[in-house]
């Protein structure tokens, strides 16, 4: 039997400008046939996670939201700043591993296009009233495959809170819009990533059906 494949950072970039702030991702193969730009937002300073924080939620602050909710881990930073732009003070995080105070946590398995094998979301059963009959907006870096951001909404739900908007800083290809359904059209983005195909010249190229 082979071996698995290992994903293999590449010496290729995409640039992209996230609401006027341009970032350079590296390009990073994941499969044989397929790379994608990776996008670590912990990576990328104050200034950026700062801005993003402020141009979502320029774009939820209509929605009227009570709380933010985001998912473990590159979703705290977003979840943090979005808060802070939003003038609102709590929010609430979804974690991916068990924790000791977390017994009786509500749960949801999700798969990532960047992370090998089944996970879980998690809710603190504890914060469960700070969701109830409020109205939430849920965050994240990436949305990709559309797998954690539907387990988070579902775990608000399941909490008896209102989803009334989904915010991430990218949208990468199209798989997460089956995914999500309905919810597909609550998501706010500050822009949108391909994937990438290998060449004949050993080079990586846009995949058409992911622009």
């Amino acid at each position: 039997m082979s071996d698995p494949f290992q994903p293999v950072v590449t010496s290729q970039r995409h640039t992209v400008s996230v609401d006027g702030f341009p970032v350079e991702l590296p390009l990073i193969a994941i499969k044989p046939d397929l790379a994608i730009s990776l996008m670590m937002v912990i990576d990328l300073g104050v200034r950026f996670g700062a801005h993003c924080g402020r141009k979502l939620a320029d774009a939820l602050a209509p929605l009227k939201p009570d709380i933010v909710v985001g998912a473990a881990t590159l979703g705290i930073p977003v979840a943090i700043e979005v808060t802070r732009a939003l003038g609102l003070d709590r929010y609430v995080i979804l974690q991916k591993s068990p924790k000791v105070h977390l017994g009786s946590a509500l749960e949801q398995k999700i798969t990532s296009i960047t992370s090998k094998g089944a996970q879980r979301l998690l809710l603190d059963a504890r914060a469960v009233p700070l969701l109830k009959g409020r109205r939430v907006v849920v965050v994240d870096d990436v949305v990709a495959s559309g797998s954690s951001l539907k387990g988070s909404a579902e775990l608000v739900r399941q909490a008896g809170g209102e989803v009334v908007g989904l915010g991430v800083i990218l949208t990468e290809a199209r798989e997460w819009e089956g995914v999500l359904g309905d919810d597909a059209a609550l998501v706010h983005a500050l822009a949108h990533i391909p994937q990438f195909r290998p060449a004949d010249d050993g080079t990586w190229v846009v995949r058409p059906e992911t622009v």
